[in-house]
């Protein structure tokens, strides 16, 4: 899933940004409408605010401590901006550096690509400083959807109506999904924790808050891939996916998983699973009679080794990736158990850092390959999955055709 900034400027297309703010919910992806002064004479921002469940932003100087910093928080997670109707006036102060507004100063501030959806009367349209202005814009990488033929809102027939909201959602699409090597390749990913019962009401569980695999699942679907997301207990909304699958305990994720791995291309184990649970789960709650509990516990299956035993025993099969959450040698042990899991690489974080791991919105991992160790710096975990799903990439790519699932 992606977040889109929605750019809705002054003019009579402004009524079709709601159905692109709709369709591009429907395909998966997260939207911030911004709407300039002009825009709210046209369409009022609860209509955008009713659609989208965030709050529009019409003003640069709205009052509050960090207001005046808001769009440079935006223009720093925003995947794409997204402009539609995009006037004259607006294409204009975009080409030429002006930041009068919130909008024009998320342009100048953000690196996410630009879209725009020109809307305009005819003579507007071909006129030679605003053509000068998309060429400015074009050359800058900026990709536009091509206005439209018929009736025009001044009574004219001719070149500039406003794209239908299907070409537009479309066009950002083709941004947000590019074609590449995971476009259409089977992605199964488990995230979270899994909890261990001890009776009806205590369970063994750890601090994993599913952020990282759900992170992955989601870039992986942005890129074309139709990801399986298998998910332990979380309290985080599951990303825009072909199938979610819930569980609570590792039996029950390695059910999940091993039923379905001989369709999968491509296996990310990102779950903190738990490796021992207890031997028998009490049917009432346990009384606190005593000073002490003792718990017998067993080790529970190893869906890592497991999947890595069965493309052993194939000689094939899909990409492995594991994870390895550990807090004192974490390359060697990663290494240590790639080997031993036959993964293709490992994913190392050291947990007992205070920014990175469990339960927090960054991570700092170090990528351990077959012949090398690869340290990533601290980052939002998003920009680690991409990172994560690059290589994946390049894996793919390396394989002939047709060699993934055997």
């Amino acid at each position: 899933m992606s977040l889109i900034a929605l750019g809705v400027t002054g003019g009579i297309g402004a009524y079709k940004a709601v159905e692109v703010a709709r369709g591009l919910q429907k395909r998966g992806h997260d939207v911030v409408a911004v709407m300039t002064h002009s825009a709210t004479r046209f369409v009022g921002p609860v209509t955008f605010e009713a659609i989208t469940r965030r709050r529009v932003i019409t003003d640069q100087f709205e009052y509050g401590m960090n207001a005046d910093i808001e769009h440079i928080a935006l223009a720093s997670t925003i995947d794409l901006l997204l402009i539609a109707p995009a006037t004259a006036n607006v294409i204009g102060k975009l080409a030429n550096g002006i930041a009068d507004d919130f909008l024009s100063t998320l342009y100048t501030a953000t690196r996410a690509p630009l879209l725009v959806a020109p809307a305009m009367n005819t003579q507007m349209f071909e006129h030679e400083a605003v053509r000068r202005n998309l060429d400015t814009l074009a050359a800058r990488g900026a990709r536009f959807v091509e206005p439209g033929e018929g009736y025009l809102a001044c009574g004219w027939i001719g070149k500039g109506r406003l794209a239908e909201p299907d070409e537009i959602v479309a066009a950002a699409e083709a941004i947000l999904r590019p074609d590449g090597p995971l476009r259409g390749q089977r992605v199964l990913v488990t995230a979270g924790p899994t909890y261990e019962d001890i009776d009806p009401v205590r369970y063994i569980g750890n601090r994993s808050s599913g952020r990282m695999g759900y992170a992955i699942a989601a870039e992986a679907a942005r890129r074309g891939a139709l990801v399986t997301l298998v998910s332990g207990p979380t309290a985080i909304a599951a990303p825009a996916v072909r199938d979610v699958i819930k569980v609570r305990g590792a039996a029950e994720m390695h059910q999940a998983v091993m039923s379905r791995a001989d369709d999968m291309d491509v296996m990310v184990m990102a779950a903190a699973v738990a490796d021992y649970s207890p031997a028998e789960r009490a049917g009432q709650k346990v009384a606190k009679d005593a000073d002490t509990l003792t718990l017998t516990l067993t080790k529970t299956p190893d869906i890592l080794g497991g999947l890595g035993q069965r493309r052993l025993a194939k000689g094939g099969g899909p990409i492995l990736i594991g994870f390895a959450a550990e807090t004192q040698d974490v390359i060697a042990r990663a290494a240590a158990k790639r080997e031993r899991k036959h993964a293709d690489f490992i994913v190392a974080n050291d947990v007992s850092r205070s920014d990175a791991g469990f339960d927090v919105d960054t991570n700092a991992v170090t990528i351990v390959g077959p012949d090398h160790a690869e340290s990533l710096p601290l980052q939002s975990k998003a920009r680690v999955a991409a990172e994560i799903l690059d290589r994946v990439e390049r894996l793919l790519a390396a394989r002939p055709t047709g060699s993934v699932r055997q």
